[in-house]
């Protein structure tokens, strides 16, 4: 046990100086030997513990503090100045109401002294009530009896408002005198020092200048930096050893805390949020994976529905979300969480639909004009092509899983609607990289991955690329074929004669060329006829490749059809696939090629494998 005696230090006690202490008093593992006479004078508890003249030793367990705060709380009582700064007022103010040392006992008493200096050094500042406030962790529950958190945290978020205040005015008159110049201190800059602060009054500092109105871009940028900070040192250990499984089980519990704190604290939610992408995509990965498929329900619903309102904005490792390690499925990523992401998005898409044609319909109504919202141009429709593109990287990515299967691939294909996509190049390679993962699939899985493809999206060098990819069915290479057919037939109809370019007085519909350094000048007649000189050679080389490849096909459908019946003449089944060839080989026959056919909407009515899709263009 530790002794003290500060008889030493008295003062203004010149009287009892060479006096023996006649008090002992117990704080904690100490032990200080004092006298009655000055600490009766200044503390009221002290007073009433030694009512009885005959006690000469007291304890205090729960002083605030411990021994450090009394020790100079005694020699405040024994007349002796004591420095008063920021690492001590919290200890020194609890110690006051705890002792006892208020007006009533003596005139300018410690409590009334720690009240002048917190007014007048520690409220006004932010930086002061927050270092303060972190020294009150330790002295709940006095800190919390005498209000002196309370009153921190109230601090906090009135100057930090004020700051803001003070901010827009510079900028406002910044403006109005024509000067650039911007404040050079950010206004969260105090928002850093927030991480010393525990998870109990960090909430409630947030809380506080959420609602003293501060802008939601600064608590972003706050939750961030104390999420970031938290979380450091809380990473997931070897769980094979089992002492590191232990500390794994308390560091997931701890994280799970922190993040499911910092979502409640997340600024509303809406289509332009404050909050980044990839800050909201952390959140949901740490939740899946420090959370059993029974916990942080709310939690999880609440990140993904953030997610699906600013999809937008996302990037193919923001949604890579992996499964959580200690749950039923066997795939590498959570792909039912993505669903779920992309359906709020395009059921947003759909109820910002009915909103704008409502407002649309009003707008006709009073103006008797129309604006067309679903333009290529549109914000909306920027967004869904974002979207699109970053769904088909999503399907390249997952489609490398050995045990993700053609079902979820398929579901995930088909989610977005028809005009999502304006090329569907990148479909094409996900679900080639799928059938070259996945090379014992099932025929009809085969075909039904496929039917997801629209073949008349494909670019030129895509479908070259499908009319020789073996792992495709038949089906598809034909499709494939097809549709080049119609595309070639459409780009040597429109190229009856270079007179017509020639003379023609539409020569503006044409593209000019970018990079000739002609600047916005008109495509002279000569450029213009060995440009489309060269395009006539390029037809004519394509044409002659699909012959080739057609013949090729052609041979291969007879000789099936041969074996066919040679194996079976009787069955009815191969004698209708004999028709069917047949006809395939009629259809596909290019003794018909001319500049006009008979229309894009009777040739395809013609094809026989006319693909059904989930959506349709409204």
């Amino acid at each position: 046990m530790e002794y003290r005696s500060i008889s030493y230090m008295i003062v203004k006690f010149k009287p009892i100086s060479d006096v023996s202490s006649d008090l002992t008093v117990q704080v904690g593992s100490s032990s200080f030997c004092l006298h009655k006479f000055p600490l009766v004078s200044r503390s009221g508890k002290i007073r009433k513990l030694l009512a009885d003249p005959k006690i000469s030793n007291i304890c205090l367990p729960n002083a605030p503090g411990g021994s450090e705060a009394f020790e100079l709380a005694a020699k405040f009582c024994y007349g002796i100045d004591i420095e008063i700064n920021l690492l001590n007022i919290a200890k020194l103010r609890c110690a006051s109401h705890y002792l006892e040392m208020t007006e009533d006992f003596s005139e300018d008493n410690l409590a009334t002294k720690t009240e002048h200096f917190l007014k007048e050094t520690i409220f006004p500042s932010i930086s002061n009530s927050i270092v303060v406030l972190h020294h009150c962790e330790t002295l709940i529950p006095v800190s919390e009896d005498i209000n002196l958190v309370n009153r921190l945290i109230i601090a906090i978020a009135n100057n930090a408002c004020k700051e803001q205040l003070t901010s827009g005015l510079l900028k406002l008159d910044y403006t109005f005198s024509g000067t650039n110049i911007e404040p050079e201190t950010p206004l969260d800059w105090w928002g850093k020092s927030l991480a010393i602060l525990n998870l109990d009054f960090f909430q409630r500092v947030v809380s506080a200048v959420k609602s003293k109105g501060l802008r939601q871009d600064v608590i972003s940028k706050i939750l961030i930096s104390y999420t970031n900070k938290s979380l450091q040192g809380l990473m997931v250990r070897d769980p094979k050893l089992e002492k590191d499984r232990v500390l794994d089980v308390e560091c997931k519990k701890k994280q799970r805390l922190i993040v499911e704190t910092i979502v409640r604290l997340l600024p509303t939610q809406g289509r332009r949020s404050s909050v980044p992408m990839a800050f909201l995509s952390s959140l949901l990965k740490m939740v899946i994976a420090t959370s059993s498929s029974a916990s942080s329900g709310s939690c999880r619903s609440d990140l993904e529905r953030r997610i699906g309102l600013q999809l937008d904005q996302a990037i193919l490792e923001d949604v890579l979300i992996p499964i959580n390690p200690n749950g039923i499925n066997s795939t590498m990523y959570d792909i039912d969480s993505i669903l779920r992401i992309f359906s709020i998005f395009l059921n947003l898409d759909e109820d910002d639909d009915e909103e704008e044609q409502h407002h649309h319909r009003q707008f006709r109504d009073e103006t008797e004009m129309i604006y067309d919202f679903d333009s290529p141009g549109s914000p909306k429709q920027s967004s869904i092509l974002k979207v699109s593109k970053l769904m088909d990287n999503y399907l390249a990515e997952i489609a490398m899983d050995p045990n993700l299967t053609t079902s979820k691939f398929i579901a995930l294909a088909e989610l977005l609607p028809d005009h999502a996509r304006i090329i569907s190049d990148g479909l094409y390679r996900a679900v080639d990289i799928y059938l070259k993962v996945h090379p014992n699939i099932k025929d009809s899985e085969r075909y039904r991955l496929c039917k997801t493809i629209d073949s008349q999206k494909l670019s030129q060098e895509a479908c070259s690329h499908a009319a020789q990819n073996e792992r495709l069915p038949v089906q598809m290479a034909v499709q494939v074929l097809y549709f080049e057919q119609i595309r070639l037939r459409n780009a040597m109809s429109s190229s009856i004669g270079p007179t017509q370019f020639l003379f023609s007085s539409n020569c503006h519909q044409f593209p000019q060329r970018s990079g000739s350094g002609a600047g916005s000048g008109a495509i002279s007649p000569r450029d213009n006829y060995a440009s489309v000189r060269r395009e006539n050679r390029e037809l004519k080389l394509e044409v002659a490749r699909m012959r080739m490849r057609l013949t090729d096909l052609e041979k291969d459908h007879i000789s099936i059809k041969q074996e066919l019946v040679k194996s079976n003449p009787g069955t009815k089944l191969f004698k209708s696939f004999a028709k069917k060839i047949s006809k395939l080989n009629s259809l596909f026959s290019f003794s018909s090629l001319k500049p006009s056919f008979s229309g894009k909407a009777s040739s395809e009515s013609r094809f026989l494998f006319q693909r059904k899709r989930r959506h349709s263009v409204s």
